[in-house]
């Protein structure tokens, strides 16, 4: 560190001091080397000495060197062969074992790629999972594996895309073909318900017996070959019936359902396959617009629904999850609500009866169909009830223009029979009994119109149409003959009652048409005690159950008849109004014309014949007829009188109108109707009788002096209507006696009229007072 200190000259001492110690040195290595140079020398002379030999070894080693290539080349040749050979050994042992290891991988993937080829996707998925878990582990180093474990996610998808798509067709499938599903399901349920009848029948031997026995084998095979229907197959000859699973192909199903379940999404592919399957009810259970129209869209409607439960209920047992028992419940109670709701509505537009049957009969097999399947069906049988009462209205409706076209067509004359065979024929329609007209000799007539026994057959084919509908529904017979009474009840009471009134109503209905229509009731009121026989015999359930309904009948018929008897009493009245109007009084006449009006006698000879034509009704009916006539033209002549247009009325005119009253009371004492009681009839004019009397005598004193008592003689004249009818009479004494004042007589009997019309007002005011 001194050297490179800032001392002067202190560089020149270090290299001199150097300079020193290097001297030092070669001195010292100077002794060394001159201590150990006679070694050296020594050393150097010996060295020397082997020379020549080192040279003869080198030329020795040199030839052995050589010798021994020359021999060694072989061995080195045999050598390398004998490594190169046991290398080949070892890696060929190598390579056989990565080979065995390799060999099932590669095996096991062929096997796949074959069953992706041949769609055998389970199998497919299995193969895949034994390669995850058991092979490609053991060589997953390879390039050739790792290619395949990214291959087997893809196949994955693959496999559950083509499932899908399969599902997908299956799904689609069976859309279009589950009414051909559901027609199949419904045939088996209605064979297997014409087997169990025909059962059912064959051990019972009172089944439908007498009339019906016949008439309901006639018109349940009708009913059979109504609702039986060819199904299309694709072989046209194959006769056995097909099920469910021979119509459809399930192994989609299956398929899906085992790779999503492999796979780990079974529950995804319950969800889709659920979700879709409601989708595809909510078509199903749309109806078309026009469906109400034909038996066949009812028909289409319901094929589709069961060919869709049909499906449920066959993967609901042969899959285990998929669907489930409170699934489909949930399902068929969501369908049931809407099949009710869409009936409620298409059926409301059915207005022919014969439709509405075929519908019943449809729904019938249908809900058959449904419960053997396991489904509850008791709502449409409940509905059943609901299209029962509308078809018991379309039955009503049609027999209501039924009725309407036998009264149209009636000539409401007795029925006549020529002989035996015309009279058995008749009878044979309708239940007649009268002996008396038994014994007498053909020919004859029967007392009703034609249109009795039709309207009796009517009413027995309308009760057969009622059975229809009755059939089928698990009711028992008991219940049965409830409907089949409430039904023919209602035909009776509302739509025969109607047309009965209507057709009483009728302008062209005349007097005549009214007793026949009053007898005909009569017979039919008669006939209804075999229309419960009837009813009875195709129940077969006694009239004296307890909870038996009677028909009514009898108040229908009885409305009808008094209806129909009112409706005589106005056209008589009628008559009597049109004969009054062309009366013509003169009512100024000075005298009688000595002989009654022309009208009047023409009305009278009207009522007698008349009155002749009602020796066929009841007694009461025709003594009441001719009382309200004789009542009403008494009514009529009196208004007639007291007329506020009519302002005078001349003594000749009272002389006139009383000889036509004295036809009228001589008609009436004529007893025109057997039956009354002495002068019963005559009462009808004792009004005008004793008004017409106190003005022929002008007997105004005793009529002043007695009124009020009960032993009057002119205790019928109110003196409103005396009065009414005095001031006419002054009226015209004024107008035809203008130089009256110049005689004497004439001038009493003014002030005698005048002073009665005073008395007279007093009388009338002093009730006004009372009243």
């Amino acid at each position: 560190r001194s050297v490179y200190d800032d001392q002067p000259n202190a560089h020149q001492k270090f290299m001199e001091k150097l300079d020193a110690c290097i001297r030092n040195h070669d001195r010292e290595i100077e002794k060394m080397c001159n201590f150990h140079h006679q070694g050296f020398v020594d050393a150097i002379t010996e060295l020397l000495k082997v020379r020549a030999d080192a040279e003869k070894l080198k030329v020795q080693v040199t030839d052995t060197n050589r010798r021994l290539q020359d021999a060694g080349k072989e061995v080195i040749a045999q050598t390398e062969e004998i490594i190169r050979c046991r290398v080949q050994q070892r890696n060929i042992t190598t390579v056989v074992e990565k080979l065995q290891l390799c060999l099932p991988v590669l095996e096991m993937y062929s096997k796949l790629k074959e069953q992706m080829s041949v769609k055998r996707y389970y199998s497919a998925l299995k193969t895949m999972e034994q390669l995850e878990n058991l092979y490609l582990p053991r060589v997953s180093q390879y390039r050739f594996c790792q290619i395949m474990i990214e291959n087997l996610p893809k196949l994955r998808e693959e496999i559950k895309e083509i499932s899908m798509s399969d599902l997908k067709d299956f799904l689609e499938s069976i859309r279009k073909h589950s009414d051909r599903i559901g027609e199949t399901a419904m045939k088996q349920a209605q064979q297997q318900k014409t087997f169990s009848t025909t059962l059912q029948k064959q051990n019972n031997v009172n089944y439908g017996r007498n009339m019906h026995l016949g008439r309901s084998r006639i018109l349940e095979s009708k009913n059979e070959i109504t609702l039986k229907r060819t199904f299309e197959d694709d072989d046209e000859h194959e006769e056995e019936i097909l099920t469910a699973q021979d119509l459809v192909d399930f192994s989609p199903v299956y398929r899906c359902l085992h790779i999503y379940s492999v796979l780990g999404d079974g529950e995804i592919f319950e969800n889709y396959y659920r979700k879709q399957r409601r989708k595809q009810a909510r078509l199903v259970l749309q109806p078309q617009s026009s469906m109400h129209e034909t038996v066949e869209g009812y028909r289409r409607y319901f094929s589709q629904i069961v060919g869709f439960f049909v499906v449920e209920d066959h993967i609901l047992h042969v899959t285990q999850g998929l669907v489930t028992r409170t699934y489909t419940d949930e399902l068929w109670n969501m369908a049931l609500s809407k099949i009710i709701a869409v009936l409620r509505t298409h059926s409301s537009y059915c207005s022919d009866p014969d439709l509405v049957l075929e519908l019943k009969n449809l729904i019938v097999v249908f809900a058959d169909t449904l419960q053997g399947y396991g489904f509850p069906v008791n709502r449409l049988f409940d509905l059943l009830f609901e299209i029962r009462d509308q078809y018991n209205e379309t039955l009503l409706k049609k027999w209501s223009g039924l009725f309407r076209d036998i009264f149209e067509a009636d000539n409401y004359s007795p029925i006549p029979v020529a002989n035996e065979e015309e009279y058995r024929i008749v009878i044979s329609k309708f239940p007649f009994q009268d002996p008396e007209l038994d014994k007498q000799s053909f020919p004859k007539k029967l007392p009703m119109s034609q249109s009795v026994p039709q309207i009796y057959m009517q009413v027995k084919e309308f009760i057969y149409a009622s059975l229809k509908f009755s059939e089928s529904l698990h009711r028992s017979s008991t219940e049965i003959d409830d409907m089949l009474r409430k039904s023919t009840n209602l035909l009776l009471t509302r739509t025969l009652s109607s047309c009965l009134q209507n057709l009483i109503k009728k302008p062209h209905i005349g007097l005549t048409e009214l007793v026949q229509i009053i007898i005909n009731t009569t017979h039919l009121e008669q006939a209804c005690k075999y229309l419960e026989d009837f009813i009875s015999n195709i129940t077969n359930i006694s009239q004296l159950t307890v909870h038996t309904a009677r028909l009514y009948g009898l108040s229908t018929f009885k409305d009808a008849r008094h209806a129909a008897e009112g409706e005589i009493y106005t056209k008589l009245n009628q008559k009597i109004d049109e004969f009054i109007q062309i009366a013509d009084y003169d009512w100024t006449m000075s005298e009688s014309d000595g002989r009654a009006s022309g009208y009047l006698m023409d009305l009278i000879n009207f009522l007698r014949s008349t009155f002749q034509v009602f020796t066929h009704l009841p007694g009461k009916v025709a003594q009441t007829a001719c009382m309200s006539a004789c009542q009403h033209l008494s009514m009529s002549l009196m208004q007639m009188l007291l007329d506020s247009e009519l302002k005078q009325i001349s003594m000749g005119a009272i002389q006139q109108f009383n000889l036509d009253v004295i036809q009228c009371e001589l008609f009436a004492s004529s007893e025109p109707v057997p039956g009354f009681q002495g002068d019963t009839l005559q009462l009808a004019f004792i009004d005008l009788r004793q008004l017409l009397d106190l003005f022929m005598v002008w007997d105004w004193s005793t009529y002043l002096a007695d009124y009020g008592q009960a032993t009057s003689k002119y205790l019928r004249v109110n003196p409103s209507t005396a009065l009414t009818l005095l001031e006419k009479m002054k009226d015209s004494s004024k107008k035809n006696n203008i130089f009256a004042q110049f005689r004497k007589n004439d001038r009493d009997k003014q002030k005698l009229i005048e002073t009665v019309v005073k008395q007279l007002r007093s009388l009338v005011n002093g009730m006004s007072q009372h009243t």
